[in-house]
């Protein structure tokens, strides 16, 4: 014996004659806006009514030109089995998701090999670390 077909409803199919139950007016019922060919209404429309989203307040300060910055500290730095870093290289091997702005190294944990690392920042404890451990800290131009 075979299995059963799963149910599918079967579509509707408007503006096929009166017998259909779904002929005539094809659903649209009489006249009026949406009844009218190339009818489109966006999908926040509440019938004229305030849309929820002017209706909620707005909060804080959006900042135009904010930048997001893809962070790396030194401790992870020095787990990498590598003496070169760049940006492209960690999103390569996806020690980071998304550059975003560019990389910036932060100063948290210790370095205890020579590493010569490019990013876009540096803080300055980060940046004193890795030249005390004799590598070389140098910045990519501005994007």
């Amino acid at each position: 014996m075979r299995a059963k077909k799963p149910y599918q409803k079967k579509p509707k199919r408007i503006g096929r004659g009166v017998g259909s139950g779904h002929g005539k007016t094809s659903t649209k019922g009489h006249k009026g806006q949406r009844a009218r060919s190339g009818f489109h209404q966006r999908p926040a429309f509440e019938g004229g009514q305030t849309p929820i989203h002017q209706r909620f307040p707005k909060r804080g300060f959006n900042q135009p030109h904010h930048k997001e910055f893809a962070i790396i500290n030194l401790d992870q730095l020095d787990h990498l089995k590598v003496s070169e870093i760049s940006p492209d290289w960690l999103v390569e091997n996806q020690v980071i998701k998304r550059l975003g702005s560019g990389l910036k190294v932060l100063g948290r944990g210790t370095i205890s090999k020579k590493l010569t690392v490019h990013a876009h920042r540096f803080s300055a404890q980060a940046k004193e670390a890795i030249e005390k451990a004799g590598g070389k800290a140098v910045l990519i131009g501005k994007n």
